[in-house]
């Protein structure tokens, strides 16, 4: 599979960021890194691998990100206040900076994101808080609480950024055109956040899959094999 490697400087956190692209051409998935993960994960555990045939297909083009875990939720020796206004400007990276460029790019009104275990996070807070940038949503493996990085600490940036307080509360109708799939296993100790964030959603209306896969835990070998299942839908 074609890739590349991509640095950009990033006015919002004030760095640079890198990313992998991999594929020539197709629609445009982002995929969000586990806790502290790199660009080069998804490849590295052969997430990208399992999507070979859409990506050689001309289907579907993968955007690797890095994370921005470091600087925000385990970024310990910050005030838990410091940690959120800094996912905050990573959202607003994403948001501003490289999702702009994506649809540019990719000739697209809207993207897919993914993610699994804390990437499954970012994917779906990502899609709920901007979902007219955002078409198709597969968490994989994902908890949605955040309070748990935040050692007690509580804000307005933290409600906004914890889907299962802001959720029940949020309205747009873009969230009943989203393609939304939450994925787990049954001995994956993230499942009852699923159930949970399915009921929200449930509650709204707002149509979604809950997959719930009878074996595994919470590994990269659940996951690689719902990407490809989960990618299919986009078509």
């Amino acid at each position: 599979m074609h890739e590349e490697h991509r640095r950009f400087y990033s006015q919002h956190m004030g760095l640079d960021m890198e990313m992998l692209v991999v594929g020539d051409y197709g629609y445009p998935v982002l995929i969000f890194p586990t806790s502290n993960g790199r660009y080069y994960e998804a490849r590295d555990f052969h997430l990208t691998d399992s999507v070979r045939w859409f990506v050689e297909n001309r289907l579907i083009k993968l955007f690797c990100i890095d994370s921005g875990d470091k600087w925000s939720w385990y970024a310990k020796h910050l005030h838990p206040g410091t940690r959120v206004h800094n996912h905050g400007l990573y959202d607003r990276m994403i948001s501003e900076e490289l999702v702009p460029r994506i649809q540019h790019e990719c000739q697209v009104d809207k993207v897919g994101v993914a993610g699994c275990s804390l990437g499954g996070y970012q994917a779906l807070n990502y899609a709920f808080r901007h979902p007219d940038q955002v078409a198709h949503l597969f968490s994989m493996g994902a908890a949605f609480d955040i309070k748990m990085f935040l050692d007690g600490h509580y804000d307005e940036q933290a409600y906004f950024h914890n889907p299962p307080d802001y959720m029940p509360n949020a309205q747009n109708d873009n969230f009943y055109k989203m393609n939304i799939i939450l994925g787990t296993a049954e001995h994956d100790f993230c499942k009852g956040s699923n159930y949970q964030m399915s009921e929200i959603l449930s509650r709204k209306g707002i149509p979604h899959r809950l997959d719930v896969r009878p074996h595994g835990t919470h590994d990269w070998p659940v996951w690689r094999d719902m990407f490809p299942e989960y990618v299919s839908s986009i078509f």
